[in-house]
């Protein structure tokens, strides 16, 4: 063979071999079907608990702290939950925490990519209809030791819903109906139920946010930005809609 056929031949194998591998790994498992009940389960109680508390709450005698506190200990406890089916199952856990910066321009790239679907995100929010969402406001943040606490609660939502929802159900949903916008489109639905509390109208907001961070998350392969416009969202949103 000659050295032009054999390099023309290594190419082609290169084209051909690479891509659908790396294609491959997004449609396969990463936790066993059964945790991902279990994981839906829980989240759905959390979630339903969390309506009704939120339907009985007074502005009289509301305790946001308290609220703060159990929410992020519950989302860490749930991510912990994702965490430990992920390494059973023998998927590297970065999967889900999504991978590590190995440079500054990484890391400006998925803070620019960050920044720029918080943008989207507020003119989403300035077009579409919130509804009701006078419990919600209940629960925003008065005084120095609240905003503290709401600084850590938006980070805690930040790491550990993208991760549930993005990284860990959507990845598994793709996986389980060998079909990218289905997963996608499933794991929206889920993250908007989860906040159902905020109204219907508001949840269905959510839900369309959770696809088009679904998609961000798909098509660069990491969850990082996602995280990123999260957390800013959620913090910022508690101080300006006070």
């Amino acid at each position: 063979m000659s050295s032009t056929s054999a390099d023309l031949l290594d190419a082609a194998e290169r084209s051909s071999v690479v891509p659908p591998v790396a294609f491959s790994t997004l449609k396969q498992p990463i936790a066993p079907f059964w945790h991902t009940i279990l994981v839906l389960a829980v989240q759905g109680v959390l979630s339903y608990r969390g309506s009704m508390r939120m339907g009985a709450l007074h502005a009289l005698n509301i305790n946001r702290t308290a609220i703060y506190e159990r929410t992020i200990l519950f989302q860490w406890l749930m991510l912990g939950l994702v965490l430990a089916g992920v390494w059973w199952h023998g998927t590297s856990l970065w999967t889900v925490l999504g991978q590590r910066w190995t440079s500054v321009t990484h890391f400006l790239r998925d803070l620019g990519i960050g920044a720029i679907f918080l943008m989207a995100v507020i003119v989403i929010g300035m077009v579409l209809p919130h509804g009701d969402d006078v419990a919600a406001r209940l629960i925003l943040p008065e005084g120095r030791q609240e905003m503290w606490l709401w600084v850590g609660l938006s980070l805690t939502a930040g790491i550990c819903e993208e991760a549930l929802y993005r990284a860990y159900l959507q990845r598994q949903l793709i996986a389980f109906t060998k079909n990218v916008p289905a997963g996608i489109i499933l794991s929206a639905l889920a993250f908007g139920a989860a906040h159902s509390y905020q109204g219907w109208a508001m949840a269905s907001q959510i839900g369309l946010l959770g696809a088009i961070a679904g998609t961000i998350a798909y098509r660069c392969k990491s969850v990082r930005p996602g995280m990123v416009e999260h957390f800013l969202q959620d913090m910022l949103g508690g101080f300006l809609r006070h």
